[in-house]
C-alpha cells in the first residue's frame, strides 16, 4: 500500500475513533451511530451486488433476520440490558448468512433482470412471515432489554460497535477485491458466460459472495435493533432499505471499497436532518428517489470517480499552462485526419506519413 494511502487510512481510523469523544452531544452521536452502521450495511450489500453485477432488492430480508435474531434470543434467554447483548450481534449475522445459503441456491439460478424481480418477491414473503408467524410475535413487535448505560455516554457503546462492524466489513471487502474471488466476481459482472468458459465456478462464487454480504447486513440489523429497543415487521423488513443501500453504493461508486462508506455517511446525515427538521417524515424517500435518478443518469460510476478525474484534469491543465496551450494549434503528433474530422481510406497512411 502506498504511503499516502496508508496515511489517509490511519487518519480515517483516528477520526472514527475520536468522533464520539470530540462530539459528545446526544443527537450528534446518534447520527454517528446511524452513519457507521448503515455504511457497514451498504458495504456488505456492495460486496455482492457491486462486485457481481447482480442488483439485489431483497437484502432487507437479511437486515430483518439479524434484527429478529438478536431480539428473540435476548427475549427467550431473559437477558438484561448490558454489554453482553452485543455478543449476540455476530449471531444475527450468522443467522442471516445461514438463511442466505438456500435462498442464494434458488434465486441465483436466474440472470440479472429476473434476479431483481425474484429478490423483491423474496422480501415480501419474509415480511409476510414476520407479520403472521407466532414466534415472531406478529404485528405487536418484540421488545429488547433497555440498556443500563449511563445517560451521558449512552450512545458511545453503540457507536463503537458500529464502527468496529464498519472496519471489519471494509477490511473483508478490501481483501476480497484484491483476491482471486474478487477477480472472479468482476469477471462474472462483465461476462458471466465467458467467465464460466474460463473455468470460474460461477455458482459457487456467487453464493459465497451472497452469504458474506448477508452476514454483514444481518449484523447491522442486529445492532440497529438493540439500539432502537423495539422492532416491528414493517420496520425490520422495510422496502426502502434496499433503495437506500443501492443509492449509497451508487452515490459513492458501485463496486468500489470507499464508495458505500462515503455514500452511507452522506445519505444518513441527509436523512436524519430531514427527519428532525421536516414535518413530513417520508420526505427523505422523495429526496432519495430524485437523487437516485440523477446519479444513475449523470454519474452511474459514482460521484467520486468523475469528481476525482475532473480535479486531476484541472490541476494537470493548470500545470501544463493550459490557458496558453488552448489558443495554440493542435499538437503535431495528432493525425491530421483526426483534427479535421476525417479518416484516411483503408490502407492509406498518408495522413501520418511525412511529406
Amino acid at each position: 500500500m502506498k504511503p499516502a494511502r496508508l496515511a489517509g487510512l490511519g487518519l480515517a481510523l483516528v477520526v472514527l475513533a475520536a468522533f464520539p469523544l470530540v462530539f459528545t452531544n446526544g443527537l450528534v452521536t446518534t447520527l454517528g451511530f446511524y452513519c457507521v452502521t448503515f455504511a457497514a450495511a451498504a458495504s456488505g450489500w456492495n460486496l455482492f451486488s457491486g462486485f457481481s453485477g447482480y442488483f439485489s432488492l431483497g437484502h432487507a430480508v437479511f437486515f430483518g433476520i439479524g434484527a429478529y435474531t438478536i431480539a428473540l434470543l435476548a427475549l427467550h434467554l431473559h437477558m438484561t440490558g448490558s454489554y453482553s447483548i452485543f455478543a449476540l450481534v455476530p449471531l444475527g449475522g450468522l443467522a442471516a448468512a445461514v438463511i442466505a445459503l438456500p435462498l442464494g441456491w434458488v434465486v441465483l439460478r436466474v440472470r440479472r433482470h429476473a434476479f431483481v424481480v425474484i429478490t423483491i418477491a423474496m422480501f415480501f414473503i419474509f415480511q409476510y412471515l414476520a407479520e403472521n408467524l407466532g414466534f415472531t410475535l406478529g404485528s405487536q413487535g418484540v421488545l429488547l432489554p433497555i440498556p443500563t448505560f449511563p445517560v451521558a455516554t449512552f450512545n458511545i457503546p453503540f457507536y463503537y460497535s458500529g464502527a468496529i462492524l464498519l472496519v471489519l466489513t471494509v477490511a473483508c471487502v478490501w481483501s476480497i477485491r484484491r483476491s482471486r474471488m474478487g477477480l472472479q466476481l468482476y469477471a462474472i459482472r462483465d461476462d458471466e458466460d465467458r467467465a464460466r468458459s474460463l473455468g470460474v465456478r460461477v455458482a459457487r462464487v456467487k453464493i459465497t459472495a451472497f452469504c458474506l454480504s448477508a452476514l454483514f447486513v444481518g449484523m447491522a440489523g442486529a445492532l440497529w435493533a438493540y439500539f432502537l429497543g423495539q422492532i416491528f415487521p414493517q420496520f425490520a423488513f422495510n422496502p426502502s432499505f434496499d433503495l437506500t443501500m443501492a443509492l449509497m453504493s451508487f452515490l459513492g461508486g458501485l463496486g468500489t471499497v470507499s464508495g458505500p462508506i462515503v455514500g452511507g455517511i452522506v445519505l444518513e446525515a441527509v436523512e436524519r436532518y430531514l427527519v428532525l427538521t421536516v414535518p413530513d417524515q417520508n420526505l427523505y424517500l422523495i429526496v432519495y428517489g430524485v437523487l437516485f435518478l440523477m446519479v444513475v443518469l449523470f454519474a452511474p460510476q459514482g460521484v467520486l470517480h468523475p469528481a476525482g478525474r475532473g480535479v486531476a484534469k484541472v490541476w494537470g491543465w493548470i500545470g501544463r499552462g493550459g490557458w496558453r496551450a488552448q489558443a495554440a494549434a493542435p499538437p503535431a503528433s495528432e493525425p491530421a485526419a483526426v483534427r479535421l474530422g476525417t479518416e484516411p481510406a483503408a490502407g492509406d497512411d498518408s495522413s501520418v506519413r511525412p511529406g
